[in-house]
């Protein structure tokens, strides 16, 4: 797998392709089935699959901090469109310079000038270029003059409906990731690296190891029964919390994780953490035994989750909830506010 960033890095070995354009945000079943018509032509024609994308994506440029949020960052993707035999991702900066361009010029600077695209795989509703002018059949006309063919993207659906990055972020949100990972083609998962953090949790018993995440990655909120992957390949059970800590105070969301019955270092360590049943939402606590009193609540719940689902050894096997466990009385103040938030445990 190689990874270009910027048409200034592109070289003449780049030229000759099968190409597709988009975000490719998930890489879920939909965009692996685009990715089955590219490697399908790439082995006719003896030539690389080639995915461009964009850092940051459109919509983010365009509606900031009101996008919808990631389901995976741009390391993660690449590394998932490497595992589907996608042999070169160019990324292209999405910024003023190349917002302008028409989408003649996007065609020409980057698909006959940069890549000399021999087969371009995109969907049939596919618009772009300032002027959006840019579509399928432009692309079809302007690859009959110069040399390369262009097919429309097949729609993959399952149960009756077609597999979208915004379907997937509904369905965690609403907390069903079974359906989810059947529309991923995989369990969906956060990770990071541990922080050393304010050690709050530790004062009543309940360490955290503590992963910043980014903003625009934070598909979910609340309070989760999830197994994390450890670097020694282990998988444990635990609670964890995703939110912005408002009672402690936080500049970025941080991913919160209790490993039951577990007693080592973590620290700069990296973690896979599978959210597999929503517990409930987050809640401002503005007293610390009334979060105290909620957290182990949290994890009895959590215990019994796991207690009747007990293999979690593979992807295959976690025990992902269909919808969200009924829900308890939260035992903050009334004081406390409506649910909002959860603080740092």
């Amino acid at each position: 797998m190689q990874v270009i960033r910027g048409l200034h890095n592109l070289r003449d070995e780049h030229r000759g392709c099968v190409a597709t354009i988009g975000n490719f945000d998930g890489v879920h079943r939909g965009h692996q089935a685009i990715l089955d018509q590219c490697r399908e032509q790439a082995a006719k024609l003896q030539l690389p699959v080639t995915v461009v994308v964009f850092e940051p994506q459109p919509r983010e440029f365009f509606a900031g901090d009101q996008a919808p949020p990631r389901l995976t960052l741009l390391r993660d993707k690449v590394r998932l469109l490497g595992d589907a035999g996608v042999e070169r991702v160019l990324c292209l900066p999405f910024n003023d310079a190349l917002r302008g361009l028409t989408a003649e010029a996007f065609i020409e600077k980057v698909l006959i000038e940069g890549l000399g695209v021999r087969h371009l795989v995109v969907g049939d509703d596919f618009r772009f270029g300032c002027d959006r002018r840019g579509d399928f059949h432009l692309l079809t006309e302007v690859g009959e003059r110069h040399g390369f063919s262009v097919e429309h993207t097949r729609t993959f659906t399952v149960d009756d409906d077609r597999v979208s990055s915004t379907r997937i972020r509904t369905l965690l949100a609403s907390g069903n990731f079974e359906a989810a990972a059947r529309l991923l083609g995989r369990p969906y998962r956060l990770g990071g690296r541990v922080v050393a953090d304010q050690k709050l949790g530790r004062t009543i018993g309940v360490p955290t190891a503590n992963l910043p995440q980014p903003v625009r990655s934070l598909a979910l909120q609340g309070v989760y029964a999830v197994v994390s992957e450890l670097p020694d390949g282990r998988r444990l059970p635990g609670v964890a919390n995703i939110g912005w800590r408002p009672t402690v105070g936080s500049t970025r969301p941080v991913l919160e994780v209790h490993l039951f019955d577990f007693d080592g270092d973590l620290y700069g360590e990296r973690l896979r953490v599978f959210p597999c049943a929503k517990l409930r939402g987050e809640v401002k606590f503005e007293h610390f035994d009334a979060l105290k009193r909620q957290i182990g609540a949290d994890q009895r719940r959590a215990r019994a989750y796991f207690l009747q689902r007990p293999t979690f050894n593979n992807d295959d096997s976690l025990p992902l909830a269909s919808a969200p466990l009924a829900r308890e009385a939260v035992t903050s103040d009334s004081s406390a506010g409506t649910p909002a938030d959860h603080d740092d445990g």
